[in-house]
């Protein structure tokens, strides 16, 4: 079940099979139901994870009680509420389960011991945090100077093997239109 997750690791850096095992014990597996939280919003528990089955979406829940989706997460893709994980602070988002789901998660004091027994993660970890970094910028340079109509358009040829799995509440969210809205978009397209 960790195979997914030691080919993303050797992608980019040889693990021994003692490496490996370190990794092995510092991670836990966790299935998922549809619906169902990783994290909470604004509660104590973060995680950083690894993704082997499933979808996920990261969202924050606006004082008027609607949602803004920020990212979906699919397989092989690395999650994590940063700012929470990295600084022990309260989570500024929610992290729900949009499909049955099996995710590898570590805490930071795991993470911590796992840079001391095996180096080389540490490298393999400023790789990810670059690629959300760049993710991130991405996000917001397309909110910002995109039409909804191409937003929806890259993100259907992006995820064409997972949009059956969102629904239209979620990616109208995602997009930041109106359900309404994101119909037309679909009608036209």
């Amino acid at each position: 079940m960790y195979k997914n997750l030691r080919l993303s690791i050797e992608r980019k850096f040889l693990l021994t099979d003692e490496e490996w095992n370190f990794v092995v014990e510092k991670t836990e597996f966790i299935k998922l139901k549809k619906n169902e939280y990783l994290q909470i919003q604004d509660s104590n528990s973060s995680y950083e994870g690894f993704i082997l089955k499933g979808a996920f979406k990261t969202y924050i829940l606006n004082d008027n009680g609607t949602e803004s989706v920020i990212f979906f997460s699919f397989e092989n893709e690395w999650m994590c509420d940063i700012e929470s994980f990295y600084h022990q602070k309260p989570t500024t988002y929610n992290i729900k389960a949009i499909e049955d789901s099996e995710i590898l998660v570590i805490n930071k004091t795991n993470k911590a011991l796992l840079f001391e027994q095996v180096p080389k993660l540490l490298q393999f970890h400023i790789l990810i945090v670059e690629k959300a970094n760049i993710a991130i910028q991405q996000r917001l340079v397309d909110v910002l100077n995109k039409t909804s109509k191409q937003r929806y358009l890259e993100f259907i040829e992006r995820y064409a093997h997972k949009i059956d799995k969102i629904n239209n509440r979620n990616l109208s969210s995602y997009l930041g239109v109106s359900h309404e809205f994101l119909s037309k978009i679909k009608k036209r397209c």
